[in-house]
């Protein structure tokens, strides 16, 4: 019975009017605070309160939500801000310098200067958000220009290199990226037409014989994936295409969209087409606004012409593709935190199992796969699996296909490439990095992205392949980060390891406390006050964390960290004792 002497305040009617047009779903929470802060410049505990009525969920439910993502504010936003990059590839580049420098210069004319964890514009370091925008690569004398709107150079391409085996890029630089017809003078929505004409089943048969794994680090079979949510027996059943590309090094998803977003679009059709599936959402990272602009777009070309939406083609077939902004949390990159967050809450990983293709999104089968993965389907059903088996290279029991790979640091031509499988570091470097760096010899390499193998001069030989990790170097998501003499490996995983702390989303206590006491130890190894025994230390916390950590990102902290003990330890034992 209501307490006739309780009165509530009234709903403030913008917010009202607002949550009624995401229908007073729950799950549209995330983009409501996203809007909200657009509009008043910030996240008032009376607004969070008045979404939290207006949604019908718990108040302590939405503050966790509003707490959760460094890109929502609980105060008002600073307009004239600078988020610069200190992820390792960044840092590399001397982007601590380029900060101290904004920050003196900024504190002048009313810019704020703050940190923030790799934007995915690697290519581009050093980095920087500069109110809403993606900006690099930055010198410490840039200021003035930034101030002014000025926002860097993008990396160009258009041009495939020598030895590049091009697929999923084939067509960059050739079609404009926003012209639905430009795409389809270049075959664009041929593999979803080739589908149709087929049944689900043969489709699937198709991407399973092709060989087609997943590109975002496991590579678990695709075609395999699909048939689990297409033989799941539940209805309705959703597609994710995780766009969340938030781990350093990894920024391939965003040339992807940015060179051929139809590519994507028609690669997601097809696996609802496969799998029974008729409502799809993109979850992409926020800090790919234009991405995502860019997305939309495609989208409501696509649906124009008919290639998306009802009765596509004249077909049965109706598909139905979202785009959902993240709001600036890694861990929303693994499958079960993405999930978590597109169903309106904090973006912390589910125990598994059920696995997503039983149990996903509002509890229904669904199928993630990542950009990558969407982008190889239409040539598959273009060309037919036993033609994409023989692109690429031809070693026995290599991978088939291509791979998307980045290759950055102390290299005369950093970027993105695509080539087969099997390639060594050597062949990384040399082929399509250009060789190091004048005055530079090669020390060790990270591999695979953040959660990778740190690779001596021993291994550069080694062919790269998914198996390759177990030999000591990780395939991953196809990144490479090469460092020279200059770079000490503790100093490097101490960056890393700062990167893991600040990310981790707190739900287990071995991830939690583990990346920040591994922070620590590396710190003072790195200043060269170590302690004895801080070297057997960090390994064991790297064991711990990989067996008792809730999720991946716990578990995979204990990669790098055991592999840079395993290849230089006389380097971290030196540093425990203070010179």
């Amino acid at each position: 019975m209501t307490n006739p002497r309780i009165r509530y305040k009234p709903i403030d009617p913008q917010i009202e009017a607002l949550a009624s047009k995401h229908g007073n779903h729950p799950e549209a929470v995330l983009e409501i605070f996203q809007e909200l802060q657009e509009e008043f410049g910030g996240l008032s505990q009376e607004a969070i309160s008045d979404v939290a009525r207006c949604l019908k969920i718990p108040q302590e439910k939405a503050y966790g939500v509003a707490s959760f993502y460094s890109m929502l504010s609980l105060e008002p936003v600073k307009t004239r801000i600078v988020h610069v990059c200190d992820g390792p590839v960044c840092w590399l580049k001397r982007a601590a310098q380029v900060k101290d420098q904004f920050t003196t210069e900024g504190r002048h004319s009313g810019w704020i200067v703050e940190r923030t964890s790799c934007l995915g514009l690697c290519d581009r370091a050093p980095a920087a958000f500069v109110e809403g925008e993606q900006a690099g690569p930055l010198g410490p004398d840039d200021f003035s220009k930034v101030s002014n709107g000025w926002r860097g150079e993008k990396t160009d391409y258009s041009h495939a290199l020598p030895g590049e085996v091009r697929l999923m890029m084939v067509d960059a630089g050739h079609i404009d990226p926003d012209s639905l017809l430009s795409a389809i003078e270049h075959g664009a929505y041929t593999g979803l037409k080739k589908a149709l004409s087929l049944s689900p089943e043969q489709v699937i048969v198709d991407v399973e014989n092709s060989g087609l794994t997943g590109r975002g680090g496991a590579g678990f079979p695709v075609g395999r994936k699909w048939r689990f949510v297409a033989q799941a027996g539940r209805k309705p059943s959703y597609i994710i295409c995780n766009a969340d590309e938030s781990e350093p090094l990894i920024f391939k998803d965003r040339v992807l969209i940015d060179t051929n977003p139809h590519q994507i679009l028609e690669g997601m059709a097809i696996s609802g087409y496969a799998t029974g599936s008729h409502e799809a959402y993109i979850y992409i990272r926020g800090e790919y606004p234009a991405q995502a602009e860019r997305l939309e777009r495609a989208i409501h070309q696509a649906e124009e012409a008919g290639y998306l939406g009802s009765n596509i083609l004249e077909s049965e077939f109706s598909f139905h593709i979202h785009v959902h902004r993240g709001a600036g949390a890694y861990i929303c990159g693994e499958e079960t935190a993405l999930i978590e967050s597109l169903e309106g809450k904090r973006g912390e990983p589910r125990a598994r199992p059920p696995y997503p293709p039983t149990y996903g999104y509002l509890g229904q089968p669904t199928l993630v796969n990542n950009v990558e993965s969407y982008a190889a389907a239409p040539h598959i059903l273009k060309m037919g699996a036993s033609w994409y088996r023989s692109v690429g290279s031809q070693v026995q029991g290599v991978t088939p296909g291509t791979k998307m790979y980045m290759v950055l640091g102390h290299v005369k031509r950093p970027g993105l490439f695509e080539a087969p499988f099997g390639l060594t570091l050597r062949q990384v470097i040399d082929d399509f990095g250009g060789g190091m760096l004048p005055g530079s010899q090669f020390n060790f390499a990270l591999t695979g992205g953040a959660a990778g193998t740190i690779v001596p001069p021993s291994l550069i030989d080694l062919p790269i392949d998914y198996p390759s990790a177990a030999k000591g170097v990780s395939l991953g998501a196809g990144a490479f980060l090469i460092c020279d003499q200059t770079i000490s490996p503790v100093a490097f995983l101490r960056e890393l390891l700062h990167f893991f702390k600040v990310e981790s989303c707190g739900k287990c206590t071995p991830c939690r406390i583990g990346t920040f006491e591994s922070h620590q130890i590396l710190e003072r190894l790195a200043a060269g006050d170590g302690r004895p025994g801080d070297t057997d230390r960090l390994f064991h916390l790297g064991e711990v964390m990989q067996v008792a950590s809730f999720c991946g990102l716990g578990q995979a902290v204990a990669i790098p960290v055991k592999s840079a003990i395993n290849q230089f330890r006389d380097a971290f034992m030196a540093a425990e004792i203070p010179q």
